[in-house]
């Protein structure tokens, strides 16, 4: 019997409490989490012998984040969120026939993300039935062959199939299913890079003529200032903290913009080092911090650049030296006059009033970075995520521009991507724009005349759905359903599909919104041996600084009924498609060599001596241009871009006094829609993740209470009722104005219209939202603590 699971380490009836964390990141609390999901997941003896090969070479690549991996790693070059990752991937726990033989759909609707994981590694591929809502066990031919036939019978293939892929994906894997794709007939791949770094996509060729960022590992140890803008590393890059810890022992100054202070980027004792571990001696690693409110980075990035232009300007004036770097900008940018005329007319109590920040705050920061050579600006979601998300990474780039802060050692600008290869998908061909891919080489390469119509990104291809035009939807990882935005809207709108396709490896939400022909199809994951009739394949991933590197499986299979990704991609395709002698579908299928050999065709200025080099230390770094002062954007230089205002959500109505601004946040304990559970260490939430966090301010001025439950409510125009009820309220420091809550859970009040201008990636960071209470009872009277 499969019971419905209970909270992690605590009784159902736990209840949720709140205790501000006082400790650095890392050190034992990073250590006793660990400990935690490794007994939870059954393998606390199996899985500390896996971790040896973790991140190393000939071993395996962090089936987590994008991380750089080093070519000198540490002995144990893994962080806790990695642990939890392969603790998930390598769980004792089996989701058999069993399971969906006692659960019905609507049953495990009522399920929330972790309890729907926590049965384990799904074993047998099913088909949904309507007439039991259950999932049943089938075979893999029945159902490939039926997918094939639902796929062919689609009758506008530019349309109405969409194939999306989850950054989890290997370049091999990438590689074979974006061929497939456009040889059915479209470029609707959209990926989980839409919903995070698509911004970064779309700004960074526009400014520096590439996507990716400039900054390797190396870098790190030659900055002497770092900028940190809206990116969590506690949280969501563990293992970054290491040279933020280096360079801060250096004396290097780390200044960060972000509403909420984050512990990861206040203080870290690293769990590595015995002595830290043994003295309690941690790290300091912001040198400033600065809570700019939710939507507030374009302004405060505009008074930072502002301050150094008046410091050059009034240096220039005294006969002083040059405060910017004028023969760069000379020689290499486009677009300094109009952007410093731009910053000359800004006011800066409207700067103040924008970012929440005093202008002291902001001339601080210049002051720093005027004297700093080599400077790093890193950014996150909290740049991306906003509806002018492209002109605010636009900006951190013209204030790197100004001084010459890219291509050069140690300084450059560093995009932390998020799923562990959503960068290298991009590289080999996943992505809805055409112009992103070399398509004439594709074609020329396979004999086809590749589709030239741009694709459906996500917002695209939900808006799709809604309208009815999709007809299949075939999802290769992920959990997209959970992941979008305005779910009130899309799941009564997924189940009028026709086919979904959900390629997992444990349960989500996703496959429980089934259309009228639905699978799940469980496959082998990346820390798991992949043996075909050519012996053991590997598998390849890109890091966030753009190196490629090799990954060896190293377990059996969960269940010997599971395939690869690519033999599903090849077999499916070979049903499909009408044969072409140039692709070799079996070939790839048997000898993933294969497929690495036609990457190198495509690709040829990046892979090169591909299956050689990805087993370098370090892995092999892509052609970057940018990294070395070449520009391939439309001007030949680098483009100074000046923004059209500074309101970062302009879409939305105006905040109000009664209208707070939402940003969703991810939890110490969750990766994307995958949760581990229900405490969020570094936040000091425990049992819940229930919670609204407001500024003690706001909650008196609302005359709400600690511990009360209350509902939010979107404020848009567009006639939609978007609501989420039972939330706690939580008294925590934050900007005044400003709440957060968990994602995806406040997906629901986001509209699928609300998001960035030229990329679409959803605007999460800012949503407006009205707080009512559901009762004036406390429920959680335990929440209140001294605040402070």
């Amino acid at each position: 019997m499969y019971p419905r699971p209970c909270a992690p380490e605590t009784a159902p009836l736990d209840k949720p409490q709140f205790k501000p964390y006082r400790l650095p990141s890392g050190g034992w609390g990073s250590a006793r989490s660990v400990g935690n999901i490794l007994r939870r997941e059954g393998v606390l003896a199996s899985v500390p012998i896996a971790l040896t090969r973790h991140n190393k070479v000939d071993g395996y690549q962090c089936n987590s984040c994008a991380w750089v991996k080093p070519a000198s790693p540490l002995p144990f070059e893994f962080c806790e969120n990695g642990v939890k990752a392969v603790a998930w991937e390598l769980t004792a726990h089996r989701c058999t026939p069993k399971f969906f033989a006692e659960h019905t759909v609507t049953e495990l609707l009522d399920w929330d993300d972790y309890q729907l994981e926590q049965p384990g590694r799904l074993t047998h591929p099913l088909r949904y039935d309507a007439s039991s809502d259950k999932y049943l066990p089938v075979s893999w031919g029945h159902a490939l062959d039926e997918i094939a036939r639902e796929l062919r019978a689609v009758e506008d293939r530019r349309k109405g199939t969409v194939f999306y892929s989850s950054g989890r994906l290997s370049n091999e894997g990438s590689y074979l299913y974006q061929l497939f794709a456009r040889l059915y007939g479209n470029n609707n791949l959209p990926d989980s890079s839409n919903m995070c770094h698509e911004t970064t996509s779309v700004a960074l060729p526009a400014s520096i003529g590439q996507a990716v960022g400039t900054v390797n590992l190396g870098d790190f140890g030659h900055a002497d200032c770092i900028l940190f803008f809206g990116q969590n590393p506690g949280s969501n890059a563990p293992r970054m903290l290491h040279p933020l810890q280096e360079a801060s022992e250096r004396g290097v100054p780390i200044i960060t913009y972000n509403p909420l202070r984050e512990r990861g980027l206040e203080r870290f004792l690293n769990p590595q080092s015995p002595t830290e571990m043994l003295t309690g001696r941690d790290t300091r690693i912001s040198s400033q911090y600065h809570q700019v409110k939710a939507g507030g980075d374009l302004a405060a990035l505009a008074g930072i650049c502002k301050s150094v232009l008046e410091t050059h300007d009034a240096s220039r004036a005294s006969g002083g030296p040059a405060v910017l770097d004028e023969a760069f900008i000379a020689e290499h940018t486009h677009g300094f006059a109009t952007f410093a005329d731009w910053l000359r007319v800004q006011d800066w109590d409207e700067l103040e009033r924008r970012s929440g920040l005093h202008r002291a705050d902001m001339e601080a920061t210049a002051t720093v970075y005027c004297r700093s050579h080599a400077v790093i600006g890193v950014y996150g979601m909290g740049l991306t995520q906003h509806r002018a998300g492209v002109e605010t990474v636009q900006m951190l780039v013209n204030l790197l521009l100004m001084r010459g802060n890219l291509g050069r050692a140690g300084a450059g600008i560093c995009p932390i991507r998020g799923h562990s290869n959503v960068q290298g998908q991009r590289t080999v061909g996943i992505t809805e724009k055409p112009e992103l891919f070399d398509l004439d080489r594709l074609g020329e390469q396979f004999g086809f005349e590749p589709p030239r119509e741009a694709g459906y990104n996500t917002v695209e291809a939900c808006e799709a759905i809604l309208k009815d035009e999709v007809q299949a939807f075939f999802m290769l990882g992920g959990n997209f359903v959970r992941a979008i935005p305005d779910h009130g809207q899309m799941e009564p709108a997924w189940r009028r599909l026709r086919l979904t396709v959900n390629v997992i490896t444990k349960l989500n939400r996703s496959a429980l919104l089934p259309g009228a022909v639905s699978y799940i199809l469980p496959v082998i994951g990346r820390l798991e041996i992949d043996e075909t009739k050519a012996g053991q394949q590997v598998l390849s991933m890109e890091d966030t600084s753009a190196c490629v590197h090799g990954n060896r499986g190293l377990r059996r299979p969960a269940s010997p009924h599971l395939i690869s990704e690519i033999r599903l991609i090849c077999e499916l395709a070979q049903r499909v498609l009408e044969p072409n002698p140039r692709v070799r579908w079996a070939d790839y299928q048997s000898d993933y060599a294969e497929i690495r050999k036609e990457i190198s065709e495509t690709l040829p200025e990046s892979f090169w001596d591909y299956e050689r080099r990805m087993w370098e230390p370090g892995g092999f770094q892509r052609h970057l241009p940018a990294n070395k002062r070449e520009w391939h954007t439309d001007t030949g230089r680098a483009n100074i871009v000046t923004p059209n205002g500074l309101d970062e959500d302009a879409d939305m109505p105006e905040v109000g006094h009664g209208v707070l601004r939402l940003m969703t946040l991810r939890s110490n304990d969750q990766f994307n829609t995958t949760v581990y559970g229900y405490d969020d260490r570094f936040r000091g939430i425990k049992n819940t993740r229930k919670v609204v966090l407001m500024n003690r301010s706001d909650i008196d001025r609302l005359e709400l209470m600690i511990g009360q439950p209350v509902t939010l409510r979107t404020v848009a125009n567009d006639g939609v009722d978007r609501t989420l009820s039972g939330l706690l309220v939580v008294a925590y420091d934050i900007p005044i104005g400003c709440i957060g809550g968990y994602y995806p859970e406040c997906n629901v009040l986001m509209p699928i219209w609300h998001y960035a201008i030229g990329s679409k990636t959803p605007a999460a960071k800012t949503i407006p939202v009205t707080v009512h209470a559901n009762c004036a009872e406390v429920l959680a009277p335990q929440l209140e603590y001294a605040t402070g």
